[in-house]
């Protein structure tokens, strides 16, 4: 297990550095809202999770690489106690990357020596909490692609992030529905294997007869909501929402920009023009449901997209294949369950029957959050194959766009 656990710390490790080498320097303190975080912040504070807690508990006679990253690289962990304001970590220009860098060696180094080792008394704790880290890392990674996406769409240059985009995928499929016939079905995790303690316990729901969509919305689709008036539209919105759309002036989803016909979308390519095939993203769960009423259906429940999603193999696109847009849905057996966009669902984010939060600091995970979030599932095109089971519970607030997110309808039956 040592040896397994050694090499899938490592890989997670390098592939932080790997995202990032399409960066340049001035790139890594980039913050566009209090949102999201720096590169460098990111890469900081996965060091920081290992050296808090693995290093600072369990390695004998350890020394902190930096008494000052205990506070600098601090997210939400009031357990172990003060914060840099979230708001303010693009102003950290020091330490400087290379710095970072060196703290990410040296993490490396004692938590790779600790494994090795494997004499330690508490050692299948330290495996446990190693590998919750590097399931926290590749969360990172996510944000990582979301949040400078974000951060360099604020730039009237557009820059890309990365080179050529994959090439289109033709036709999106006409959409059908999936069915399902309801009844006493199993959510959360079963078996072995690791999962976070939200997906905890498994347990019996009840479900009425459905029907989910066999593929995303796409942006065609999306565009004819737009076009047939959906903004302006109080009826189709939840009252939250249609005060979002005043407020914020929302026409179009976060990255489009331009009018009728000639609509662009920023992409990690750059500014592309709008591909009318690919799954329509970066829609928040207010627009979500709108176009849900429009199109005469609605969001799913988590249960429900579990339940249908048992069914299928957990394959798509994600991270792993270095195409950081939706792809299009061509073939029937291609459902979009699993990466791709991550899956608005009308489920709050909250606790499961029996759910108990981890103990310690760490259990401020997930638990501290289960108020005013919703649920979202599958995955998307910045997640890693490895981090995702149809358990996982991914859960953001509803005005929230920045993140890949996308539409899935289902009907009652």
């Amino acid at each position: 297990m040592s040896m397994d656990l050694r090499e899938r710390f490592k890989q997670v490790r390098a592939d932080s550095k790997r995202f990032c080498e399409p960066l340049e320097v001035e790139d890594y303190c980039l913050q566009a809202m209090a949102n999201t975080s720096p590169p460098k912040w990111h890469l900081a504070h996965t060091s920081w999770f290992f050296e808090t807690f693995v290093l600072k508990t369990f390695a004998r006679d350890y020394q902190p690489f930096h008494p000052a990253f205990e506070v600098l690289f601090n997210s939400y962990y009031n357990g172990i106690g003060a914060q840099h304001p979230r708001p303010e970590r693009g102003l950290l220009s020091r330490p400087v990357l290379s710095e970072v860098l060196a703290y990410r060696q040296h993490v490396d180094q004692q938590v790779e020596q600790m494994l090795d080792a494997n004499d330690h008394p508490q050692y299948a704790r330290i495996a446990e909490l190693v590998e919750l880290g590097t399931h926290h890392e590749q969360q990172h990674q996510e944000l990582f692609f979301t949040d400078i996406k974000y951060s360099l769409a604020r730039n009237p240059l557009y820059p890309a992030y990365s080179g050529e985009p994959a090439p289109g995928g033709g036709a999106s499929r006409p959409l059908t529905w999936l069915e399902h016939p309801g009844g006493t079905v199993d959510v959360g995790h079963r078996g072995e294997g690791f999962c976070f303690d939200n997906e905890l316990p498994a347990h019996p729901v009840l479900l009425q007869a459905f029907a989910l969509a066999d593929r995303l919305v796409t942006c065609g689709e999306y565009l004819a909501f737009i076009d047939d008036a959906g903004y302006q539209r109080p009826e189709l919105w939840l009252s939250d929402g249609w005060q979002q759309v005043c407020e914020q002036d929302w026409r179009a989803p976060l990255y489009w920009l331009g009018e009728g016909r000639d609509w662009q979308e920023y992409t990690l390519y750059g500014l592309l023009p709008l591909d009318l095939e690919r799954p329509v993203a970066h829609v928040n769960a207010y627009e979500a449901d709108a176009y849900a009423r429009w199109a005469e259906a609605r969001l799913p429940s988590e249960f429900e997209w579990e339940a249908v999603a048992s069914g299928h193999e957990l394959q798509g696109q994600f991270a792993d294949s270095g195409d950081w847009r939706p792809a299009v849905a061509t073939a029937k057996e291609d459902t979009q369950l699993h990466g791709g966009l991550w899956e608005w669902t009308s489920s709050a984010y909250s606790p499961y029957p029996g759910y108990q939060a981890a103990e310690g600091a760490v259990g401020e995970y997930n638990g501290k959050f289960m108020a005013n979030q919703l649920v979202l599932r599958g995955g998307s095109c910045v997640s890693s194959r490895s981090q995702l089971r149809n358990s996982y519970r991914n859960f953001f607030y509803p005005p929230d766009r920045w993140q890949f997110s996308g539409i899935r309808l289902a009907q009652w039956r």
